[in-house]
């Protein structure tokens, strides 16, 4: 139980409302919204104390949001926490990742669990349950990387479907680690359009992919910016094109993770115009960075090695103008944080060997209210893409990602003012830098609740190792 509190004076912004408006919580729930200054309002704090007297114990608090937005925290639905990837693991445990969430205005994950070839979905699942149980800051959840299609593999899909993991991730990179043919994913597919669940894409051509990294390192190209180099947005296209086929023989949704080349985005659009139910998700590093950073150095361009790569500058407009059409529907962090020092570092002279991933959950809603504030966006899309729209296609909605009676109490105060210089040196991830250094953004996370307890206040951590619990999913609420 966590009492009553009152959220005052804020500008509440929802992916369909903007109003004055103040919220009330009870007992780790929304309880009622009711327009500023209005009678109705003032009845959600006039019981605190009759006749002058104290407001009765455990009451709960009034939070002044004048001046502020008041916003659903936001739902994360790709963070890699604890990811064993080429000899080494994410930096990030769901500890310390989820504690970065919470101060980046993040309330919910959904984290992958892994299969690993020969072995079973349920002990993979098993796994992860095991690092996450107990030890994060915020709400999660899974969904479940199939890395080895198999008569059985395709009966625990119907099996975990019925209890909340709702959502299965296939490679066509990666050959030799995750890896599924296109006989293994239109099998998974199939699968999934009995059962309802939803097949998310890892979208490259790894088997030529390998080639032209085989072909780059006999040619002595060993730096991280031929990572990018070989990783081609026409190959990234073609997975994407050949997916989307793929899900349309199997008369299944699809929904493309890290869309980062405009290639591809124009066969996502195309797809959606006529009329076939397929998503997909960008990401920050996509919409900010670039290959100028892949190009750093002495060696400083392996902390953006990720998969899809950084795109060359000019491919940027492309995924702004597809959140805005909705042909992009979702920005997710795919965050998977590897130290510089002693990780990265794995692929000096071997740019294949630079562990895939960069740190970011604690940076997208203020990257996103960047977008806002320099005109890529509006105040509602910003909600959208981040908070009910992931809620939305993985089953949470209006559980999370929204403000509303009988919603978790899922609130975060954002100062829309405030300046802020983003570091390694003031972020809270678990790992030796930030991809985004030396940028400024206006806007910044204040208050954080999560089921109405209070994680961050004005600026301080107060939450607790624990109190994020599993939340199972229910289907895609895009679909019929």
């Amino acid at each position: 139980m966590t009492g009553r509190t009152v959220i005052r004076g804020g500008l509440v912004i929802t992916a369909s409302d903007e109003i004055h408006a103040d919220v009330l919580i009870e007992d780790g729930r929304i309880a009622a919204l009711a327009a500023s200054g209005t009678p109705a309002a003032e009845a959600f704090t006039a019981e605190r104390s009759e006749m002058g007297a104290p407001p009765p114990e455990g009451w709960g608090r009034v939070v002044d949001a004048t001046g502020k937005y008041v916003v659903p925290g936001g739902v994360d639905a790709h963070t890699h926490m604890e990811l064993p990837f080429g000899g080494t693991f994410a930096s990030d445990t769901f500890e310390t990742g989820t504690r970065a969430a919470a101060w980046g205005g993040t309330t919910t994950i959904v984290d992958f669990a892994v299969q690993s070839v020969g072995h079973t979905l349920r002990e993979g699942l098993d796994a992860w349950h095991a690092k996450a149980e107990g030890n994060c800051a915020i709400d999660y959840a899974f969904h479940m990387i199939v890395a080895d299609v198999n008569d059985e593999t395709l009966k625990e899909m119907d099996l975990l479907v019925e209890e909340g993991v709702t959502s299965f991730k296939q490679f066509m990179a990666y050959p030799g680690v995750f890896y599924s043919d296109d006989g293994q994913i239109l099998r998974a597919m199939q699968r999934s359009a009995e059962n309802g669940g939803l097949i998310m894409m890892h979208a490259e051509n790894g088997i030529a992919i390998d080639v032209l990294v085989q072909q780059a390192l006999a040619r002595g190209e060993t730096d991280p910016r031929y990572h990018g180099e070989v990783r081609k947005a026409l190959l990234e296209a073609e997975a994407t094109h050949r997916a989307i086929r793929l899900a349309q023989v199997a008369g299944a949704p699809l929904y493309v993770v890290h869309v980062s080349a405009q290639e591809a985005v124009a066969e996502l659009a195309r797809a959606r115009d006529e009329g076939f139910p397929v998503f997909g998700e960008t990401c920050p590093q996509y919409l900010f960075l670039s290959t100028d950073n892949l190009a750093e150095p002495d060696f400083a361009g392996a902390k953006y090695v990720c998969s899809t790569p950084l795109r060359p500058r000019e491919h940027q407009a492309a995924l702004w103008r597809g959140l805005r059409t909705n042909d992009l529907q979702v920005v997710s962090t795919d965050h998977c944080p590897f130290c510089f020092t002693g990780q990265k570092e794995l692929g000096r002279g071997d740019f294949s060997k630079i562990p895939n991933g960069l740190p970011g959950v604690e940076n997208r809603m203020d990257l996103l209210h960047q977008a806002v504030v320099d005109g890529h966006i509006s105040r509602r899309r910003w909600i959208e893409i981040a908070c009910a729209t992931p809620a939305r296609m993985f089953g949470l909605y209006p559980k999370k990602g929204t403000i509303a009676p009988g919603a978790d109490a899922d609130v975060v105060v954002y100062d829309p003012h405030a300046e802020q210089t983003v570091s390694a040196a003031t972020h809270h991830m678990n790992v030796d830098y930030s991809a985004y250094e030396g940028k400024r953004i206006t806007g910044r996370v204040e208050t954080v609740l999560s089921r109405g307890v209070p994680v961050i206040t004005e600026r301080e951590y107060t939450g607790r190792t624990g109190h994020g619990v599993y939340t199972p999913r229910s289907t895609c609420q895009y679909l019929n």
